[in-house]
């Protein structure tokens, strides 16, 4: 006696594809629906059963609804001449109006009862034209915001802030020696009193004048320097 015709609608019907590189774990997934007014007991069967992990591999499917079934194929060498021969089945059978015991069901069941659908395995690695654009479309959505004369503009103009902190730290520098050679000659000439502190009030507004500055430029620079490491990533 012929098996009756599977009343699961499988998706995809015949082939499950795996796309590496297969260094890591690849899941397919089997999509399983049960279009009647009655609920079916399924089990998802391999020829290597230990190269595949597949949850759900059995259960019940209540009429009217569906399963996703994950098909996950362990790491393993790829070889692009070698041909899979993997295979999956997908067994079915009306569940009984009584049912308790799902084993006891599959245990029980006539073969004239079970229904059945085969799945044959494809492996594909990505082609070369793939794996340079993913390569390529993070550099790009990275500097999308930003055209190339606008980040020119932006070194031009960090590197200029560079030099000037620099000519502002030396001439402070500068100053400073200036400012100490001063306050000796004024300690051994014994000048008043009133035009040390004359001298000492103007050499630190001039102090903290550049200071400021230096500060103000530092930050600046802090800021273009964060914008520039944004880019960057």
């Amino acid at each position: 006696m012929a098996r009756p015709e599977q009343v699961l609608v499988l998706e995809p019907q015949h082939e499950l594809k795996f796309r590496g590189p297969f260094t890591d774990v690849v899941t397919a997934t089997l999509k399983l629906s049960n279009p009647t007014d009655r609920n079916v007991c399924f089990k998802v069967k391999t020829t290597a059963p230990r190269r595949y992990c597949v949850r759900p591999n059995s259960g019940i499917i209540d009429a009217g609804t569906s399963i996703n079934v994950s098909v996950m194929l362990q790491p393993f060498d790829y070889d692009p001449n070698e041909k899979s021969k993997h295979k999956f089945m997908v067994q079915s059978l009306l569940a009984p109006y009584d049912m308790t015991d799902m084993e006891g069901v599959w245990k029980e069941a006539k073969p004239e009862e079970l229904m059945d659908s085969k799945l044959r395995c494809a492996f594909e690695m990505p082609l070369e034209n793939d794996k340079t654009t993913e390569h390529s479309a993070l550099p790009k959505s990275a500097s999308a915001s930003l055209d190339d004369g606008e980040v020119k503009k932006i070194m031009e103009e960090c590197k200029r802030l560079q030099m000037e902190v620099q000519r502002l730290r030396e001439e402070n520098k500068q100053i400073r020696e200036d400012d100490g050679l001063r306050k000796r000659k004024v300690t051994s000439l014994a000048a008043p009193h009133s035009s040390s502190s004359s001298a000492m009030a103007t050499t630190a507004m001039r102090d903290e004048g550049l200071s400021t500055r230096v500060l103000a430029l530092g930050v600046l620079f802090f800021v273009i320097g964060v914008i520039i490491g944004k880019l960057a990533l």
